[in-house]
């Protein structure tokens, strides 16, 4: 049987696409006729697979983590039946429930149908299944445990979500105190303060420096205030089009790792996906040089990026994997010497996932520590702030009641 896209009209006249298997086109359209639809086109699904892909990878919804953790799972669980690929993702296809799912389940089947691997049928959404996701499923499928593989690449997909779901949680607060503060502070400068203010200038009396210094703040933020916006504004567009250049975000990336607080969390946050990428990979069967080569792919600063490929390439030229990692300068020692104890003793994979791990609980504690320090220096900050203004405001008036009272 050969696989058919087909368009036609329901009852109401509506739109419907698909595809699905037929002996021959004439086939498919009496089978469609006998479903209440009327055939518009019908060809076979190689023909137009390369142009409906571009127009559904471009409509297509991209799925969340959770939603690929799910799939992933539920596709496990279908192939550790003993139930055949082609099958268990048609079977995936009707249990999700939102269309854009069903679209990529649908989509990756087809390819399937047509005779390629799963690795390859997922290659048409890069977006969905990455680099790491397609290397994982095709070791599973030329080793045979495809459903173990599937099994651990929800697990790493549901705990990548869960620290970027716990980092998320841990951000709202701070932003929100922050967007508050600034917030307060240019209403009471923009509104409360010139009102005020005004009082004072009618009665022809010297200002002290300090309400002097909160004039010429209010001034300064009402007549510029939307240019100071609008060019922060520009400088951030400016700079998201620079870092399009590569040698321009390696430039970047490199200056990141070097600030006094970031660029060590950034460091310990790449260094710690580095190694529990490599350490699902190895265990999964895939080369230590292949594996590397993805796993460096998966991070996102690219100066990262570029020190971990010459190791690659010192791991290949025949060099041991804690001594060209020790060569990039980026990893703490603690996590160097697990990575050389795993070497010796046959484990790299278990002692990579333990100093990732180990690495996961120092980011997650500096964090923490971040967080503990910047809620209240914010608070502190804005009580400084609107004390200036409150006795920028009370010492003129404190001057003119002593005036009065004489």
């Amino acid at each position: 049987m050969t696989l058919y896209a087909y368009s036609a009209l329901d009852t109401r006249g509506r739109m419907k696409k698909g595809i699905q298997e037929a002996d021959s086109p004439r086939v498919l359209r009496q089978k469609l006729r006998s479903e209440g639809l009327s055939p518009v086109e019908v060809a076979p699904a190689e023909v137009k697979r390369q142009k409906t892909e571009r127009k559904i990878q471009f409509l297509t919804r991209r799925a969340s983590s959770a939603e690929v953790s799910m799939m992933t799972r539920q596709l496990a669980t279908l192939v550790a039946a003993a139930i055949p690929i082609e099958e268990a993702l048609q079977a995936l296809s009707k249990q999700v429930g939102k269309s854009h799912l069903r679209m990529i389940v649908s989509t990756v089947r087809a390819r399937v149908l047509e005779g390629r691997t799963l690795a390859d049928a997922m290659a048409c959404y890069p977006s969905v299944f990455d680099g790491l996701y397609r290397a994982m499923v095709a070791a599973g499928e030329k080793s045979g445990h495809l459903d173990v593989i599937l099994e651990r690449l929800a697990d790493y997909t549901e705990q990548r979500q869960k620290i970027r779901s716990k980092l998320i949680q841990a951000l709202i607060y701070p932003v929100i105190l922050t967007l508050v503060a600034v917030g307060v502070v240019t209403a009471l400068l923009t509104t409360v303060v010139p009102t005020v203010i005004e009082q004072f200038q009618y009665a022809g009396r010297d200002l002290p420096n300090i309400t002097l210094a909160l004039i010429a703040a209010s001034d300064f933020l009402r007549a510029y205030g939307l240019v100071v916006l609008a060019t922060i504004l520009g400088l951030i567009v400016i700079r998201q089009r620079l870092m399009r250049f590569p040698k321009r975000r390696l430039q970047n990336d490199r200056l990141l790792l070097k600030l006094p607080v970031a660029g060590k969390v950034i460091s310990g946050v790449e260094t710690a996906r580095f190694a529990r990428t490599l350490s699902i990979l190895t265990s999964s069967g895939v080369p230590l040089v292949e594996s590397m080569a993805i796993s460096t792919e998966v991070l996102g600063n690219s100066y990262i990026r570029e020190k971990l490929r010459e190791a690659s390439d010192r791991v290949r030229e025949g060099s041991s994997l804690w001594t060209s990692l020790d060569a990039t300068g980026l990893f703490p020692p603690m996590m160097l010497h697990i990575i050389a104890s795993g070497e010796r003793s046959g484990e790299l994979d278990n002692m990579l996932e333990r100093a990732a791990s180990a690495q996961d609980q120092l980011f997650e504690d500096q964090v923490n520590i971040a967080l503990g320090i910047f809620g209240p220096l914010m608070i502190v900050i804005m009580a400084g702030m609107v004390l200036f203004i409150v006795m920028a405001i009370l010492t003129p008036m404190t001057d003119m009641s002593s005036l009065l009272d004489m």
